[in-house]
């Protein structure tokens, strides 16, 4: 929906959307914008795995061809302590991303393993597929 609303200013566009979820215990983890929401969502994922779904779609407004994937990650997080995370919030200030960490930066201490194909859809825009749809549409990559 984000790519297509832009479709009609764009004639002759490849036009790229992406947009991410993440999901715990069944629940979706929104951004805690703050401290305090940092805490709390740190302190209920700690030793749980939360699963990154990116939706990612690349449309070409020059031919009206469409490729939609979702891209799935998961994150096993460690046993964390109070101090710990208190700690990382305190250094990195995550509090604009989903499940309160970024895997780019100092976040990734926190981690015990990581699963899926493409690493960076965990940052939000997954280039190993993004290029495969990019190369679909003529475009040389590299």
């Amino acid at each position: 929906m984000k790519a297509a609303a832009i479709t009609p200013t764009h004639p002759e566009s490849l036009i790229i959307g992406s947009d991410q979820v993440a999901i715990a215990d069944d629940e979706i983890l929104s951004k805690p914008g703050n401290h305090e929401n940092a805490i709390a969502q740190l302190k209920k994922i700690s030793g749980k795995s939360i699963v990154f779904l990116t939706g990612l779609c690349v449309i070409n407004t020059a031919n009206n061809n469409i490729q939609k994937d979702c891209i799935t990650y998961t994150v096993h997080f460690r046993d964390l302590t109070e101090d710990e995370i208190e700690r990382y919030l305190l250094h990195e200030k995550p509090y604009d991303c989903a499940g309160s960490f970024k895997s780019e930066a100092y976040g990734v201490s926190l981690i015990q393993k990581m699963e899926g194909g493409d690493p960076t859809s965990l940052i939000g825009l997954p280039l190993i597929r993004l290029s495969e749809m990019l190369r679909n549409e003529g475009l040389n990559v590299p």
